[in-house]
């Protein structure tokens, strides 16, 4: 019986990740779209989108879960672990992630993003006091060779991505590693809940860093529906569902199954945004999915 729920939470982990990886692939090439054909800006985009997410989420716990919904304020040390979880992971994350894109692509935002297993190896290491294993240096090595031939399309003479641009991937990888870390946050609390208020703290940080009122900018209907798909599916969904699943499954299994995000965004970017594949934009690709599955992969324990 045991055995039993225990593959139940695997599985629906696993489809949990899946669906929140797709999620956000499909809301980074909406982002694209939105910098690329509305003239969007990220720093008026993601305020915004985390606050109506936030709001959205919010009242959705006040009429599930009431007076709980104070939970994680109410304890200090709760209270300081959301501020870590919810500005520099989750926030900092979205904004970090879209700045990426408007600096070069979907593909390529997702794609730098995915390097955050190798950050949550390192945590994982620290966490239990070992070094890593050989399979899992050998992933850390696929996962900068693989980002290299990405970035230079097989040339370091000619990078055709610039260097802010992949700062800002790195840096929203970084704070992947922040909110999947987060154990104690997510044990405890529900996500839906985590994740509101998360985005109502980023979205008011946000806008008061980069002033969002003082960029003019007015959407016009197909600008208004892409605003609402990012808010609906590359937050309200991606991020509830993913986090649901690494809560059923961890953190390092989970962004396994998360990797459908860069392959949604590639095939869209190709596909829609009719992209140029070479072959080491191939090789690449394929070094991170081989390093996605090393991390990833627990070793069986002996009889």
């Amino acid at each position: 019986m045991t055995n039993k729920l225990s593959m139940n939470k695997g599985t629906a982990g696993a489809l949990l990740c899946a669906a929140g990886g797709m999620c956000w692939g499909l809301s980074g090439s909406m982002g694209q779209y939105l910098f690329t054909r509305q003239g969007m800006d990220s720093r008026w985009l993601v305020p915004l989108r985390l606050g109506l997410a936030g709001v959205i989420l919010f009242i959705y716990c006040l009429v599930r879960y009431g007076r709980k919904v104070a939970g994680p304020l109410s304890n200090r040390a709760d209270f300081l672990r959301l501020i870590v979880y919810g500005l520099l992971g989750v926030s900092t994350c979205q904004f970090a992630y879209f700045l990426c894109i408007q600096l070069s692509s979907a593909a390529m935002g997702t794609i730098l993003q995915d390097l955050s297993p190798v950050f949550i190896l390192m945590v994982t290491c620290i966490r239990e006091h070992r070094k890593p294993l050989i399979k899992e240096v050998i992933a850390i090595l696929l996962a900068f060779a693989g980002v290299l031939l990405l970035a230079t399309h097989g040339s370091i003479e000619n990078l055709l991505i610039s260097m802010p641009a992949i700062i800002a991937g790195v840096a929203s990888a970084v704070c992947v590693m922040i909110y999947n870390c987060s154990d104690r946050l997510i044990s405890k609390y529900p996500v839906a809940l985590l994740q509101a208020y998360s985005f109502i703290a980023g979205g008011i940080v946000y806008s008061l860093i980069f002033r969002s009122w003082t960029i003019h900018y007015v959407p016009n209907a197909a600008g208004i529906f892409g605003i609402v798909f990012v808010v609906i599916v590359g937050n309200v969904l991606a991020f509830t569902l993913y986090i649901r699943g690494v809560s059923y499954i961890g953190p390092d299994r989970g962004i396994l199954y998360g990797f459908l995000e860069p392959v949604t965004a590639a095939v869209i970017t190709v596909t829609v945004f009719h992209a140029k594949a070479t072959v080491f934009d191939l090789v690449g690709f394929a070094m991170i999915f081989i390093m996605l599955l090393l991390i990833s992969r627990r070793d069986e324990p002996v009889e």
